[in-house]
């Protein structure tokens, strides 16, 4: 399946699918954030995923990997995973970064390796994830995981 660009018609579909998955909902309208999304033959989303890279382009935050319920098991996580790898180094990133308390056997079967997250935030200040956590206290409960690209 071809992955598809979100566009801000889009966001409020993305919204509705990451909340079923329980992952962040918030930013993802954010002109930095770069979201993706495939689709199955009815329009329904199965799958997203993106990054929002740091102001200097040499990070990149990894969020909204998700696959549908009855899909998962499939290699399809680790496909939309890795696009959005490719694509932050594309976009000239030298290290991605993520936030996962869940799925940190997933993260490391492609490559990451547990970071510190106050590294994590120093790295990604001004990635609208990072605002939100470190405002909310949430950053103190985070798991975070990095890659060099």
């Amino acid at each position: 399946m071809a992955l598809d660009r979100v566009l801000a018609a889009d966001v409020a579909d993305v919204r509705g699918f990451l909340q079923q998955a329980d992952l962040t909902l918030a930013g993802l309208d954010e002109p930095t954030v770069a979201l993706w999304v495939e689709r199955d033959d009815t329009g329904t989303i199965v799958g997203s995923t993106g990054f929002e890279l740091s102001r200097d382009g040499a990070h990149a935050l990894v969020r909204s990997v998700a696959v549908a319920p009855g899909r998962r098991a499939s290699g399809a996580g680790s496909r939309l995973a890795l696009f959005a790898i490719e694509q932050a180094r594309a976009a000239g990133a030298g290290r991605a970064w993520l936030f996962s308390r869940r799925s940190g056997g997933f993260w490391q079967k492609l490559g990451f390796a547990s970071a510190d997250r106050e590294e994590l935030a120093a790295a990604l200040p001004d990635a609208y994830q990072v605002r939100l956590f470190t405002e909310s206290g949430q950053l103190d409960r985070e798991v975070a995981w990095s890659l060099a690209l």
